[in-house]
């Protein structure tokens, strides 16, 4: 049985990665949204941390909150005023943003109740060490991850140039 303490920080932990959540989609200053999304991806990893998967839980931290994280923010200062607030939305776009967030929970709802209709006992998994997950990670069979793991590096760099081009016309 969990211990209450767990239980306490996992809904502490929960809650923030909510809060923190909410608040970067509704603020209309960019580099709080990006530092409203490092802590929510902070929480991310400390879920990971409280499930003892501590790898996933380091990788978490540097690569999502340590490189994308500053990714973004140097996205941001290169192609905008730190300090300029978005513009608002229209009541047209909230409506549209409002029909769209109802219907992705619906969908969400829906998968998770099919998911949990059709759920069985899974037989225990095997802890796999480092070489197995590197292998995966880093390997080109079935199942393996090296060209996903090379596109998106492709596609972080088409941004940065991107950036870096808009930069240079202002």
């Amino acid at each position: 049985m969990e211990s209450v303490g767990s239980i306490i920080i996992y809904v502490i932990v929960a809650l923030a990665m909510v809060v923190f959540s909410v608040l970067a989609v509704t603020t209309r200053k960019i580099l709080r949204a990006a530092t409203y999304l490092l802590f929510t991806l902070f929480a991310a990893a400390a879920i990971y941390f409280m499930l003892d998967y501590e790898f996933l839980g380091a990788v978490q931290i540097a690569v999502y909150a340590g490189g994308i994280v500053v990714l973004f923010v140097f996205s941001i200062l290169l192609t905008s005023k730190p300090g300029d607030n978005s513009e608002k939305l229209t009541s047209k776009s909230r409506l549209l943003g409002l029909v769209a967030s109802v219907a992705m929970l619906g969908v969400a709802g829906w998968a998770l109740l099919a998911r949990c209709a059709n759920f069985t006992a899974r037989p225990e998994m095997q802890s796999p060490d480092m070489n197995e997950i590197g292998r995966t990670m880093m390997g080109t069979g079935v199942g393996q991850y090296l060209l996903p793991f090379e596109a998106v590096s492709v596609l972080l760099l088409a941004c940065i140039i991107g950036g870096v081009v808009i930069a240079r016309k202002r």
